[in-house]
């Protein structure tokens, strides 16, 4: 692992990095997170009984979006062409939750990591305000790099004792 924060400069001056030098490479990135709820509140998703509609279908539209516009949210990230965003749900009844993985691909010259965290943090977010009016007690939780591939630091994977990221 680098010791170097990259979007530092010299001077200590936040700054983007500077890319253009590095090759273009497949890169892909898989983040993965969780919301729990009250059990009704899981169950009236499930059955698509929700009057606002299907939740998950628009979380994961919504996740979509906001993946294709990380560089409009994160001051320092570079616009990327992506060309593949996958966003899975599970309901998980035992721990009343709905688990979200989203897998984000591009051919750049930078890692689509980002886009892939904004993406699961946006698809929950979204279920939060959809059935917010129902139980205001949802928890969103362990939002968390799982894997990416690509670039000179290669491939990384999260096992059970990861605490930093690649």
């Amino acid at each position: 692992m680098s010791s170097k924060l990259t979007h530092f400069n010299e001077s200590g001056e936040a700054h983007m990095v500077d890319v253009g030098d590095k090759a273009v490479t497949a890169r892909r990135a898989t983040v993965t997170g969780w919301i729990s709820m009250e059990p009704a509140t899981l169950k009236l998703i499930e059955a698509g009984g929700h009057k606002k509609g299907d939740v998950l279908g628009i979380a994961r539209v919504a996740g979509i979006m906001a993946a294709k516009k990380t560089h409009e949210l994160i001051p320092l990230c570079h616009p990327l062409m992506v060309t593949r965003i996958n966003i899975e749900f599970t309901t998980d009844f035992d721990q009343s939750r709905v688990h979200c993985e989203a897998t984000v691909e591009c051919r750049e010259r930078t890692g689509v990591e980002m886009e892939a965290l904004i993406a699961v943090q946006t698809s929950l977010a979204t279920i939060y305000d959809m059935c917010k009016a129902v139980d205001r007690g949802m928890t969103i939780g362990d939002v968390q790099l799982a894997s990416k591939a690509g670039g000179k630091s290669g491939t990384w994977q999260r096992t059970e004792t990861s605490t930093t990221k690649p």
